[in-house]
């Protein structure tokens, strides 16, 4: 069997036969950075310093010619080909072990509900071991019909809910345009099916040991992660710096999920929910609100991002869009931390 071996630790851990270097690593509850598994984010990039892989197929905005030309690789791709396969690597102390990835987990769907016109939040219950997750990571989720035999890849899907004992994952899926797989959850999964669930995967899942103050952004199916991350600081973790989910929606149609957020609101005088509309429309929910897109709000509310952990999911074009203008507004890079899903398929 082959061998990764961990620079500078000098760790070594066992490869099954056909894994990819990712899977290898969350075998063994070691965290890498990443967000696709399909070579086109670039968030698994790793140098290796002895051995060779197989890269299999990556995008060049995600490695380019010259990174490769300098002995970097997308682990979430990347195979090995030699007995031992020598990676740079760095495990920080006081970051959470992640569990080891699970396949084919079966659920049953116990409530779907339309939130809004495009976004459906799917509740499911495993019939097995439930999947241990931390807050902010995501799963994987497929089907085939049964009456034509159509296969609809998996895609993933964000984690919405608090990790659990009675294996409950909710999840919210927007309906994506000549979407195959968000085509068929829409309209053909009912409650009463079963369906199969792969991961938790993922590392967005917040650093506990910042002690600063937290600013989540947000735009439509991206609440999901932060839902779960907000949730968990705040009922679990005894958070006690101030906290803002700031969310992104064209209009009042498209706000979800606001009793949770009065919840968290009246229970907890540090947490603050927000949001801002992009469709033209006032405002006229509550007078903490705000009108136009997120860069723009921030430029105006937030003039200096510097002493804050900030967390942004949604669209990928969303995530970089808000990534690039805290970076303008002074956001420390070690504390701003992304989700954005890049596919090279429809969803």
């Amino acid at each position: 069997m082959k061998k990764i071996k961990l620079c500078p630790s000098g760790k070594e851990i066992a490869v099954p036969e056909g894994s990819t270097v990712l899977a290898a690593l969350e075998s063994h509850g070691l965290m890498l950075p990443n967000n696709c598994r399909a070579g086109a984010c670039g968030e698994c990039k790793v140098k290796v310093v002895g051995g060779s892989i197989d890269q299999g197929f990556v995008l060049d905005m995600a490695l380019s010619q010259e990174e490769r030309a300098q002995g970097y690789g997308l682990m979430c791709m990347a195979k090995p080909l030699s007995e031992i396969l020598e990676i740079e690597f760095s495990n920080e102390d006081g970051k959470p072990k992640l569990f080891p990835p699970r396949e084919n987990v079966s659920h049953i769907v116990m409530e779907r509900i339309l939130v809004t016109p495009k976004i459906l939040k799917l509740r499911l219950r495993s019939v097995g071991t439930p999947l241990r997750f931390w807050p902010g990571q995501y799963v994987t989720l497929g089907g085939q019909n049964n009456k034509t035999g159509e296969k609809y890849p998996p895609r993933p899907y964000s984690i919405a809910n608090l990790p659990n004992h009675d294996g409950e994952i909710v999840l919210f899926i927007s309906k994506m345009e000549k979407g195959f797989t968000s085509s068929w959850i829409h309209d053909e999964l009912k409650t009463g099916d079963m369906v199969s669930l792969d991961g938790p995967y993922g590392t967005f899942i917040g650093d506990s040991r910042a002690e600063t103050p937290v600013l989540c952004l947000a735009a439509g199916s991206g609440l999901a992660p932060i839902l779960s991350l907000a949730s968990a600081a705040m009922l679990r973790g005894g958070f006690r710096f101030p906290a803002t989910v700031l969310f992104s929606a064209k209009n009042e149609n498209d706000l979800f999920e606001l009793g949770t957020f009065a919840y968290l609101e009246a229970k907890f005088r540090n947490f603050q929910f927000q949001y801002t509309l992009t469709g033209g429309a006032k405002p006229s929910r509550s007078s903490n609100a705000f009108q136009g897109r997120i860069p723009q709000v921030l430029e105006n509310n937030y003039k200096d991002l510097s002493p804050y952990s900030v967390y942004i999911a949604g669209s990928p074009e969303f995530v970089q869009d808000c990534k690039n203008q805290c970076l303008k507004l002074g956001a420390n890079p070690q504390h701003l931390h992304v989700e954005g899903f890049h596919s090279t398929s429809r969803h």
